[in-house]
């Protein structure tokens, strides 16, 4: 079973060399340190990849990585895992760990077993090349997530993280998440430096109350929640933001952008 992409030469060049040169550009030289888990944006690279690219260029990239992503198409479950086989990208295929795939099956219910939702969706698809290009080794176990209350993202992401914990080998969990969608530069501004404050603080509570309260269009709440709360149950006690900017950055439109963010959880 071969996933493949469906966002090369849209969110990202489709030809290997060119696709390489640009995460190229993106990265930053410096001391990587291995952290727990990550929030990473997901649009197109000509927007949100110098976020990514300065992210991943400060975390230790392990051959294990769970990925956590909002489903933007409304197919298949509510929580859906890819079970197994392959992902490609134009730089190659990445295996799913397909024996941390079956124990989260085996031990968190609302986790389904489904292909459906990761056909189409962008959200998992454009972190991988990254990996790839820090990893040739990683090896992936992707997760869509659609809504769920805060009950139930507390309750799998911590199954997920006391699972972990006791895997016997690192995991980065990788949360796909793009900021506020479609405002102002200053609005946007404004409401993601709110959402992320608390995500600083790991106030998961707070960051669901102020996303909702100042209506802040973060895409990725939901797995952000869960996977924050695995980092935790892993023994996660702080997060730092890397870089933020928005779309207006690159677009030169600042009447109606989007926000990033690449944050590290230790």
């Amino acid at each position: 079973m071969v996933r493949r992409p469906c966002v090369a030469d849209q969110f990202y060049p489709g030809n290997p060399e060119a696709l390489r040169r640009m995460i190229g550009g993106f990265v930053e030289a410096g001391e990587r340190e291995e952290v727990i888990g990550a929030i990473s944006p997901h649009a197109g690279y000509i927007y949100s990849g110098k976020v990514a690219g300065i992210l991943f260029s400060r975390i230790v990239i392990p051959d294990n990585v769970i990925l956590l992503g909002p489903n933007h198409t409304g197919l298949g479950e509510t929580v859906s895992l890819y079970p197994g086989g392959l992902w490609e990208t134009p730089l190659g295929e990445v295996e799913v760990n397909e024996d941390l795939a079956r124990l989260i099956l085996e031990r968190i219910p609302l986790v389904r077993e489904d292909t459906l939702a990761h056909l189409r969706e962008h959200s998992l698809e454009v972190q991988i090349p990254f990996l790839q290009y820090f990893n040739p080794s990683v090896r992936i176990v992707p997760i869509t997530i659609m809504h769920m209350d805060l009950e139930r993202c507390l309750e799998v992401g911590k199954a997920l993280g006391g699972l972990l914990k006791d895997y016997g080998e690192k995991v980065l969990i990788l949360m796909s998440s793009d900021m506020n969608h479609y405002e102002s530069e200053e609005v946007t501004r404004r409401k993601d430096m709110e959402a992320i404050e608390e995500i600083l603080r790991l106030d998961l509570k707070g960051l669901w109350r102020v996303v909702r309260e100042k209506d802040i269009s973060m895409c990725g709440i939901i797995p952000a929640v869960v996977g924050l709360r695995a980092c935790m149950e892993m023994g996660a006690r702080e997060a730092r933001l890397v870089k933020h900017m928005t779309s207006g950055d690159v677009s030169g439109d600042y009447n109606h952008v989007v926000g990033y963010a690449g944050i590290i959880v230790k």
